[in-house]
């Protein structure tokens, strides 16, 4: 009997493996942001994303990113300046970002200590872009929309899924390089 009950232990522990792996083979074949290990790291992402959008927009001719730093934010992880070009005029625009790094969607009570209107403008922003791990419940969405309808200044009201995070960044290798380390390897064993 001592010998069964090894057997299953080990086998059991085989199939634990195998699973692991397969869950492994799953992630590095696609961007996850299970890679990403912290909400530091996740504003991370975003900043350097943000650098990097020079590079491929011509009429981008300037990307300053300011990250908040250490302590509250209070509504605001990412300060970020562009200034653009139009071959006639350059001027700039301005965006408060805040990452929101949760696994469940972001609801309105994440966002209820944040005046949105009044960080833009204390800022002297020209919008406010959330970004999101994964999604926002239709109340989010909807108080975005109504924000963006309402604004007699005329601010911006943005959200990034995460869907389309990863749309905008599967295309940046030196983002998946540094950020997704499994996805990368994955991407260059394929390329061989």
């Amino acid at each position: 009997m001592p010998a069964r009950k090894s057997t299953k232990a080990s086998t059991k522990k085989t199939a634990k493996k195998g699973s692991r792996k397969a869950t492994r083979r799953r992630s590095r074949s696609k961007l996850d942001f299970a890679e990403i290990s912290s909400w530091r790291e996740f504003e991370d992402l975003i900043a350097d994303y943000l650098r990097e959008v020079q590079k491929e927009e011509k009429n981008i001719i300037e990307v300053r990113v300011q990250p908040t730093g250490v302590g509250s934010d209070g509504g605001r992880d990412i300060l970020v300046t562009f200034r653009i070009t139009d071959s006639i005029i350059s001027f700039e625009r301005k965006w408060v970002i805040q990452c929101k790094f949760y696994s469940a969607a972001v609801s309105k009570t994440h966002l209820s200590t944040i005046n949105i209107p009044t960080l833009i403008h204390e800022y002297g922003a020209d919008g406010y872009l959330l970004v999101c791990k994964n999604d926002v419940t239709s109340k989010v969405s909807e108080m975005f929309e109504n924000l963006e309808r309402e604004c007699k200044l005329r601010y911006r009201y943005m959200i990034w899924r995460g869907s389309e995070l990863k749309s905008r960044i599967q295309f940046k290798p030196s983002l998946i390089e540094r950020y997704f380390p499994e996805h990368y390897e994955f991407l260059q064993r394929r390329a061989k």
